[in-house]
């Protein structure tokens, strides 16, 4: 069987110490964002009141906030949703529970700064309960899909590979969150979502560039396994910046034109699929590597009476 050429001989591995120092470096810097200063959780997660406002003529945000401060309420976050006139204000939970007297009164306060032109578009309420179980259940859905690609990529590749997989991807998971930390972006249900399309995009990519290493494995007979792996990846490259670079173009429209509401959700795509491009080069190759993956690992088992080809099949 013809090996594939590609006109490409960039060497990737060379430059792996570099990739991973600054990987474990984005990884520091996530886990003691989140430990410091934590997530800016959207209401989804803390329970509370979120109510949309429309006015007739675009409105400051800071006449927004000093309406609000001066009737009392506290713990209050305000941003335009669309455009200038649209404003969205997520209240903390209420004390005596009347989420909906606590809504009313705060469009109350905000109709009443306006002459009456204010409109109140909608009204959402998330209980504290809710919130802490959708914190919960996120968590156990990120693990349970780390766990299944473990489970999965162990069965149909070697372990090695599943372990490298499951570096790249809690790599990537870790990243995104801390981007978000650092920055205090709002994390939500959308953010939340977008999280777990990027474990499975991540593991796409990862999965394509294994299987070029698995095959070139069995077919090159010349070679160390770092040469192997750096042809793997010149081979899948163009195939990766395609897929990702389409997807970007896609993401970026959304972040753009989406509106307000799914911003979160595009820039958690965006950071996500950079960084599982980045990782499915350097980081998911370079850890079977660091495990010590060989020829020999790889080749099928001859059964007895059978003979192997030159091309490492059986026969």
């Amino acid at each position: 069987m013809r090996i594939l050429k590609s006109p490409l001989n960039i060497d990737f591995m060379a430059r792996r110490k570099l990739a991973m120092t600054v990987s474990v470096a984005l990884i520091l810097v996530s886990i003691v964002a989140v430990i410091l200063r934590g997530m800016n959780l959207g209401i989804d997660f803390t329970g509370g009141t979120l109510v949309e406002v429309g006015y007739q003529k675009a409105v400051e945000l800071s006449q927004v906030r000093s309406v609000l401060a001066a009737a009392g309420f506290e713990d209050v976050t305000v941003q335009h949703f669309g455009t200038t006139k649209d404003v969205l204000v997520r209240l903390a939970a209420s004390a005596d529970g009347d989420e909906a007297a606590l809504s009313n009164r705060a469009f109350s306060e905000l109709n009443a700064a306006v002459d009456g032109s204010a409109q109140l578009r909608r009204v959402e309420f998330v209980g504290p309960q809710v919130g802490d179980e959708l914190t919960e259940d996120g968590g156990l859905a990120m693990l349970y899909a780390l766990i299944g690609i473990l489970i999965y990529v162990a069965l149909r590749f070697e372990y090695r590979f599943a372990l490298g997989s499951i570096i790249a991807l809690v790599h990537d998971v870790l990243i995104t969150i801390g981007i978000f930390a650092v920055f205090q972006v709002e994390f939500d249900l959308p953010v939340l979502a977008a999280v777990l399309a990027v474990i499975g995009y991540s593991l796409n990519d990862t999965i394509v560039v294994y299987d070029r290493i698995r095959e070139n494995f069995r077919k090159i007979r010349k070679g160390d396994a770092e040469s192997i792996i750096n042809a793997s990846l010149n081979q899948t490259l163009a195939r990766t910046l395609v897929t990702s670079l389409t997807t970007l173009l896609v993401l970026l429209s959304l972040f753009v034109f989406g509106g307000e509401i799914i911003h979160g959700f595009a820039l958690a795509l965006i950071i996500g699929v950079v960084v599982g491009t980045y990782s499915s080069i350097y980081v998911a190759s370079s850890a079977v590597l660091m495990l010590g993956i060989s020829r020999s690992d790889l080749l099928p088992e001859k059964k007895e009476g059978a003979d192997i080809a030159s091309d490492g099949s059986q026969v």
